[in-house]
């Protein structure tokens, strides 16, 4: 008999990546596609949705010929994709636009506005979606005043997944994950929310069908099929969004389990059995199904801080390790682990990029603060790293006061192969963080989602199985300390240069 494999695709920002799995979770074969992000103007941010449909055909096409020349049997593909990208097609479902992905913040004014108004703050309560520019309620609005033509036309508002199931299946399906990321859904009724229709100036039927994330498509249309090489019958499950995915895929599955990621950016997502919102609209709740809810935050500044301190400052150590083949960032922390925890007084605000969660201020810039004669180049090192970890705490912070402490915290992303900031982390939140083998994160997620859907797995716990801690770091009380008297003084800066940074 052959061996089972399912395929998860994610559908990210940048790329899509097409992984085969087996029943136990190992990865069997993986793919990944490239295309550009499209930024004509400022604040533009879109995608050509036909060049993400064709790196979706051709990652699933490569990956099924090594699973058929391997002599495995394809169970069935399943989805994660970004969440917050809008796309419009008009009544033969032709595109009349791109795909504005999370990074357009052209419509800023307009979540400005609904953020600072009672009816955004009701709406925020209702669906769990931060009013920002990244979401597609405002940038739905910003379309109705500068691109009427194209909204007078519009017979659907979709997303880059709900493209890529329109052609091939022919349905206006969104799974209630990705919907539960627009502004436009009501997270406790599982159904559009009429009061954010209202404000973008739109109706139910020019949305998607909500549907679970195990709902499942079985007529694949007859050219996919051939062109991929696989039964029209061939299970797709619509999945999840790639946040949520993320979670699963980390073995966070049960309330108060959280996953800490730091990439380029970064967030903190935690598992709750409800949805939560917060009424100071510091955080989001998005539905992995109607009994798992993932609340956090994302923010901007991850990774991506400390890349541009190393390039601005320690420019010549990273020529001479790309020389010798070298890590430069290894480099990078063994300078900062020279300096104790709290860089001797020195603090820094790593808003370089504005920021989300929790203070969704995109005009927030980074700060040095308390610089004294005495710090080095290794304090400036270690504050930036630790900037971001009281950043990703912020969040912490909220949701600890929304839903209550987490009881575990599963960290990945790249960050996660430095042991000095993986410490970093345990020490501020006070918790224990497991590093985990998690395979292709929402990739991951997607397979254990589409296992579930089609009966491979009883229960999504299950993945508990396929996912190894291969290390676990503990908290170190008396850093935990010094830390929390900086991060007292890290909470009192933002709001008191919030008017300066405006200017």
């Amino acid at each position: 008999m052959k061996q089972q494999t399912l395929i998860g695709v994610d559908i990210g920002t940048t790329s899509t990546k097409t992984v085969a799995f087996d029943i136990e979770g190992k990865v069997l074969f993986h793919y990944a596609i490239e295309y550009p992000i499209i930024s004509k103007e400022p604040d533009h941010a879109e995608q050509d949705p036909k060049v993400v449909l064709q790196a979706v055909l051709d990652g699933l096409k490569i990956v099924v010929e090594q699973l058929h020349n391997s002599g495995y049997h394809l169970q069935g593909v399943s989805f994660s994709s970004a969440m917050h990208s809008l796309i419009v097609v008009d009544e033969q479902d032709h595109l009349l636009t791109n795909c504005l992905i999370w990074a357009d913040s052209r419509s800023k004014e307009y979540a400005t506005e609904l953020k600072n108004s009672a009816i955004g703050h009701t709406i925020y309560l209702q669906t769990g979606t931060p009013l920002h520019p990244m979401s597609p309620l405002p940038k739905i609005c910003w379309l109705r005043d500068h691109e009427p033509e194209v909204y007078r036309k519009a017979a659907k508002f979709i997303g880059i997944k709900e493209y890529v199931f329109l052609r091939l299946f022919g349905e206006h399906k969104v799974d209630y994950s990705i919907a539960s990321a627009t502004g436009l859904f009501n997270i406790f009724d599982l159904d559009w929310h009429t009061e954010a229709l209202k404000i973008a100036g739109i109706n139910e039927e020019q949305l998607s069908k909500p549907v679970p994330s195990t709902y499942t498509f079985h007529d694949l249309r007859p050219r996919y099929a051939t062109y991929l090489n696989i039964s029209s019958a061939t299970p797709f499950v619509i999945g999840a969004s790639d946040g949520c995915l993320a979670n699963l895929g980390s073995n966070a599955v049960r309330p108060g389990d959280a996953v800490v990621t730091i990439g380029t950016s970064g967030a903190v997502r935690m598992m709750a059995d409800k949805p939560a919102t917060d009424l100071q609209e510091r955080i989001f709740s998005y539905i992995l199904t109607p009994e798992r809810f993932v609340l956090g935050g994302a923010v901007n500044n991850g990774g991506v801080v400390l890349r541009w301190f190393r390039d601005n400052f320690f420019e010549l150590e990273t020529v001479a390790a790309r020389e010798q083949n070298f890590n430069s960032y290894t480099l990078l922390n063994k300078m900062a682990s020279t300096v104790p925890a709290g860089a001797d007084g020195l603090l820094f605000l790593p808003y370089l990029l504005g920021e989300r969660a929790p203070i969704w201020d995109a005009s927030a810039r980074g700060c040095f603060f308390g610089v004294h004669f005495n710090h080095t180049r290794a304090h400036f090192a270690r504050a930036v790293m630790e900037g971001v970890i009281f950043g990703v705490y912020s969040v912490g912070k909220a949701l600890e006061q929304t839903i209550g402490t987490a009881s575990a915290i599963y960290a990945n992303g790249g960050f996660a192969r430095s042991e000095l900031w993986v410490q970093m982390l345990a020490d501020v939140f006070n918790i224990q963080v497991h590093i985990t083998e998690t395979p292709e994160g929402s990739a991951f997620g997607a397979a254990v989602m589409g296992m579930y859907a089609l009966n491979m797995i009883d229960n999504l716990e299950e993945v508990e199985k396929m996912v190894t801690i291969t290390k676990t770091f503990v908290p170190d009380q008396l850093n935990h300390q010094r830390y929390m008297k900086n991060f007292a003084l890290f909470e009192e800066l933002y709001p008191k240069l919030k008017g300066s940074f405006g200017k």
